[in-house]
């Protein structure tokens, strides 16, 4: 759970700061949001989540 609170936040920073610089428009970003809200109905569902849990792993596990 901590991992996909932190995702989001990351990706909503993102969104706000692109949307600040002007590289990301609103429907964009609509757009965006609602794609993942469809996504996350479809049979990939579990497919994304366990790509999203091994990306996060692998990334936890690297040391500088």
């Amino acid at each position: 759970m901590a991992v996909s609170i932190s995702v989001v936040l990351l990706l909503l920073i993102l969104a706000v700061v692109f949307l600040r610089n002007g590289a990301l428009k609103l429907s964009h970003a609509l757009v965006c949001v609602l794609l993942g809200f469809h996504l996350a109905g479809t049979s990939m569902a579990p497919t994304i989540q366990s790509g999203l849990t091994a990306t996060a792993d692998l990334v936890s596990g690297l040391r500088p």
